[in-house]
Order: structure tokens, then sequence, then C-alpha cells
């Protein structure tokens, strides 16, 4: 049994998003046409309450993509995006949403920022989504989604230590790429045996 996991196709992370990633519209299509490939189709949804701790805005005198100190480590301090309810938080309005098995929301919890679709950044507290995947017998997982260096890297490392066989599908795949940050997110998952197609 296999999954498609589409990681945060949403507007804020696409051109003219509060978080654009360069070119994040461009995958939509080729992503819904992979859908039918697969058992099981998975969205997730980057899904922050207002004032979230994550956001430069909350703390007086950072800027977007200043790094801070928090409880659970280092936290890049992002521009304010993918507010619960707001249009920037909704799907790209030409993904199919309703392909869907399962939406994901994560990062709606405000002291602990989510890139992975497994774990709070705390690396600690779940999801729920590997529960879901066993119970449902899947067993190999392909991401896709945005943006590649942060929330599909952290969701396919944490997927092959769980010890689901991964696969990230780069064409269909966008980089923010902060400070050389794709190539050490490819590095990582490289190590944690994750596969390029």
């Amino acid at each position: 049994m296999q999954a498609l996991i589409v990681i945060d196709v949403q507007n804020d992370f696409c051109p003219g998003g509060a978080l654009a990633v360069p070119g994040g519209d461009e995958i939509v299509q080729g992503i819904n046409a992979l859908m039918a490939e697969f058992d099981a189709v998975v969205l997730t949804q980057d899904w922050h309450p207002a004032g979230h701790s994550s956001f430069a805005s909350t703390h007086e005198g950072r800027a977007p993509f200043d790094v801070t100190q928090m409880p659970y480590g280092p936290q890049v301090l992002w521009p304010d995006h993918c507010i619960q309810g707001s249009p920037g938080a909704q799907f790209h309005m030409e993904l199919e949403t309703d392909r869907a098995d399962l939406i994901l929301r994560k990062g709606f919890r405000p002291e602990v920022d989510s890139y992975s679709a497994f774990f709070e950044n705390d690396h600690q507290t779940p999801t729920g989504l590997e529960g879901y995947l066993d119970t449902r017998g899947i067993e190999r997982l392909t991401m896709v989604g945005l943006a590649t260096d942060f929330c599909v890297n952290f969701s396919a490392v944490d997927a092959a230590r769980l010890g689901f066989a991964v696969t990230v599908q780069e064409d269909l795949c966008r980089a923010i790429d902060l400070d050389g940050s794709l190539a050490t997110a490819k590095a990582g998952m490289t190590e944690a045996g994750v596969l390029f197609r």
C-alpha cells in the first residue's frame, strides 16, 4: 500500500503569498495527475493561530528569517503566514482536494511550530499521521509539495525514521533555499534513507 503525501500546497507558500516559495504554483497540476496512482492521498495544511510563536511579529525587535531559541531548540522566525481561516491558509485553488483521504492540519499549537507531517518541532508530540498510515496498512510514501528544504524534508526524515519507505519526487517540490538549506536538507534526507526521483 502506497500513499502520496502532499505537503502544504497553500496560497501563502505560492507566488503572491506571505511566505512564497519560488515556483510553488508550478507543481499543482503534476500533483493532481499523480494522485490516481496511489492507494491513499494525504494533504497537510499549515494552520497557525494568529500570534503564533514562530512568527517574527511576536518577538519584539526580531525580523523574518532570524533564528531564535525555543524550549525545543533553534527556530526560524517567519513572516505571519497560514493563519487559521485566512485566504493564505487555504489550499491552492487548482489543487484537487476532493481526492484526499485525509487532510492533516499542523502548527496549530501556539507554543511550538510544526514542519513535519509526523511530529511538532519538539520531535516528540505526534500529529497522529503515523497511526493513520499504520492502520491503513500503508508502508510506502511518496512526498511532494512545499517546501523541499523545510516541511517536505522534516516529514520525509521523520517518516524514514519511523520505518516507512520514503521517496521525494523532486520535480513536484520547490524549495526556499535559505542560506544553503536545500543542500543541507538533501544530505540529511539521503542519510536517513530517503530516495529521490
